[in-house]
């Protein structure tokens, strides 16, 4: 018998047997027609850095470390974590650093965080740093200041190829995203389409729009073009 070098996590086994059940779900099917199903994730505030930024951060040589991973292979939501100081001399402790490091540093915050560090939050899809504020990153080694890249993550979908195809909508296109929660129905709009040939389905709003719909209750969620009337449900 096989020994672990250490125990599983229950994100690990979670990862591992959603893998194996969608490898028996897909045996014999083309790759096209390899939907996944249609998953509405919470992202709470986080931070995304550079390797250089990790390293004023947490010490010369550190590595961001893997804590739980996340819906998406390949990313997690490491141990590491960073305060983040605002012009009103309020700061949020202990925000999430994801993983991998990146080629920029970012920091992705709810509305309602913004009111709180003073912070006049612009929406933007991930990566796009133009015209944005800038903000304090505190780590137990060290200090960054951003002169750019604080922003409210604008609500997307992440879609592989065969979703792409199912849904009729290419990289850049807008959809809807209607959610029944304890009998309440609410339609959020203008949802961008993010392509990336080995990703899987998978809707990312903030905390406050999560709030807001009661998603953690939610009984129904579809995903629709505004030009349709009849739901494509996931």
């Amino acid at each position: 018998m096989t020994q672990l070098a250490a125990p599983y996590t229950r994100a690990d086994v979670e990862r591992i047997v959603r893998s194996v059940l969608q490898k028996h779900l897909h045996a014999g099917q083309p790759p096209q027609s390899r939907r996944n199903p249609l998953v509405v994730n919470i992202s709470a505030r986080h931070v995304h850095l550079t390797q250089e930024h990790v390293e004023i951060l947490f010490g010369k040589g550190a590595q961001l470390e893997p804590h739980k991973w996340l819906y998406q292979e390949g990313y997690y939501a490491a141990k590491q974590t960073v305060a983040v100081l605002g012009p009103r001399r309020r700061m949020l402790p202990e925000v999430r650093v994801l993983g991998p490091c990146r080629k920029a540093s970012q920091v992705e915050l709810a509305f309602t965080d913004g009111i709180s560090l003073g912070i006049d939050l612009p929406v933007r899809l991930s990566g796009d740093h133009h015209d944005t504020p800038g903000c304090v990153l505190m780590g137990p080694k060290g200090v960054v200041e951003l002169t750019s890249g604080v922003i409210r993550a604008m609500r997307h979908v992440h879609m592989g190829p065969a979703d792409i195809e199912y849904y009729g909508v290419k990289d850049g296109d807008q959809m809807h995203l209607r959610v029944v929660s304890r009998g309440c129905t609410t339609t959020l709009e203008e949802l961008v389409v993010r392509y990336e040939p080995t990703v899987k389905l998978e809707v990312h709003l903030d905390t406050d729009e999560g709030n807001a719909i009661d998603l953690e209750h939610a009984t129904s969620v579809e995903l629709f073009k505004p030009s349709t009337c009849a739901c494509k449900k996931g």
